[in-house]
């Protein structure tokens, strides 16, 4: 089912959330060819933006066939986040800006008091969320939690506060801040934010399966719904649940399937980053793609072994070789 945000038209109701070291360019690559429908790229940080940082600015890196396209900033001060969408829209181009108030992690709520810092404080929410509508001409998103803990549940006075603020849609994942990952997500939160808003609502968490996708849009009335964990290692989630939703399947992949895909997202890796990260990186993707299968440990050993990405598709062929012939 088609549907928008602000201008924006979007496909169907399946969105790539912005995992951090996970939502790159040839991941979300990966991600749209199965088919999804609004990919988020993984968060960066306005002040890095605002300084120039070449790490950061080279994560910006985003292609035509992504779209449409979410980048994600988190920060803390009005000016900062002002500076860097600006900057993003003029350089980059993305066609939606999002702006970061649910991440947990220590080094962002709590050192910088950033992320779902910002949910103790709706007033700051307000300016942050006005400044940056007021600055782009592209709709402007907020991912929020349930709250800071379980004392202080406020997303629907936040979602408010935002809605208010100019906002074109929200994002909940309805865990608190204290939560972190643990425990289930409380999708009636989802629930309440929609029924108290009338900008899209997009629900976030423990969506591991298509069914639960089709149970969350049923149970929260959310208008999309974002997929994290459950692609790791599993893109192919993406397109099981965009035919799910549209009342067709789409079969598991099989084993050469995985490793297919894990060749590819290694190519994909080498294209757009220097070869001792595409290394780095690809070695989680590994464990991802091949959990269950024969043999795993001893292949990713091999990896860990290897100092060049040529080595490491070595590795990876034979691997594919020994499992056409039944391992």
């Amino acid at each position: 089912m088609k549907w928008k945000i602000g201008n924006v038209e979007i496909a169907n109701q399946v969105v790539l959330a912005p995992m951090a070291g996970i939502s790159n360019s040839p991941f979300r690559r990966i991600c749209k060819e199965m088919g999804c429908g609004l990919i988020y790229a993984e968060m960066v940080s306005d002040k890095a933006i605002m300084y120039g940082n070449k790490k950061t600015i080279d994560m910006l890196y985003m292609t035509d066939f992504e779209r449409p396209i979410s980048q994600q900033i988190f920060g803390t001060d009005v000016s900062s986040f002002v500076i860097a969408a600006k900057y993003i829209c003029s350089n980059m181009h993305p066609d939606i800006i999002d702006i970061n108030m649910g991440c947990p992690v220590p080094k962002v709520a709590l050192r910088a008091q950033a992320g779902s810092a910002l949910l103790k404080s709706p007033s700051k929410i307000y300016d942050i969320v006005k400044a940056v509508v007021d600055a782009v001409d592209v709709p402007v998103t907020v991912k929020i939690r349930s709250g800071w803990d379980s004392n202080h549940i406020n997303a629907v006075e936040v979602a408010k506060v935002i809605e208010k603020a100019g906002a074109s849609a929200i994002c909940v994942h309805p865990r608190t801040r204290s939560q972190g990952y643990r425990g289930e997500a409380d999708w009636s939160i989802i629930k309440a934010v929609k029924d108290n808003v009338n900008i899209p609502v997009i629900g976030n968490g423990d969506i591991k399966t298509p069914e639960d996708a089709k149970r969350m849009l049923d149970e929260t009335g959310c208008d999309a719904i974002m997929i994290g964990r459950g692609v790791l290692g599993n893109p192919w989630l993406i397109e099981q649940t965009v035919a799910y939703l549209n009342g067709d399947l789409v079969s598991q992949p099989n084993r050469l399937d995985r490793v297919d895909m894990c060749i590819k997202h290694l190519n994909y890796l080498s294209v757009v980053k220097d070869e001792k990260v595409a290394r780095l990186e690809i070695r989680n993707h590994i464990g991802w793609y091949f959990k269950g299968l024969p043999g795993v440990n001893e292949i990713k050993n091999k990896v860990y072994q290897c100092d060049s990405i040529h080595d490491i598709m070595q590795v990876l062929m034979s691997y594919r070789e020994e499992l056409l012939n039944g391992w």
